[in-house]
């Protein structure tokens, strides 16, 4: 017999469309251009709903996520507070993101893990507070 302990984790992923510029960049990139940004949400938590045994519903978690990714998607994301004073880079969408599900989720069995932020499929930003 062993003392492990369980553990879920699950994965939710959306998308949002915008625009940016990074200032100070030096580069293109500091230029107006757009991205589908993907985003993957991680949970986990260590007990099951009794009655359904699940962490959380998907559907609910993914909901919440795009109601954070709402106000950001088809904008310009430098002219969106806070990022009309700090940069949009993928770091600090992350971030915001991670902080306002964060406060979403307050209550629920799971517990926020992460947040990435995807540029593109090979481009990945992930934050996450220990």
């Amino acid at each position: 017999m062993t003392n492990k302990r369980g553990i879920w984790r699950l994965t939710v992923t959306e998308s949002f469309s915008a625009s940016h510029c990074l200032r100070g960049y030096e580069g293109p990139c500091e230029n107006l251009h757009g991205h589908n940004f993907g985003v993957e949400a991680v949970v986990e938590g260590e007990r099951l709903d009794p009655k359904i045994e699940y962490l959380i519903d998907f559907k609910k978690l993914r909901g919440r996520l795009r109601e954070i990714l709402a106000p950001l998607d088809h904008h310009h994301l430098n002219e969106v507070p806070p990022f009309d004073v700090e940069n949009p880079s993928s770091e600090n969408l992350a971030r915001y993101i991670y902080r306002k599900l964060e406060g979403a989720l307050e209550g629920e069995a799971a517990r926020l893990v992460s947040v990435s932020v995807l540029e593109k499929e090979a481009s990945k930003a992930t934050y996450m507070e220990l």
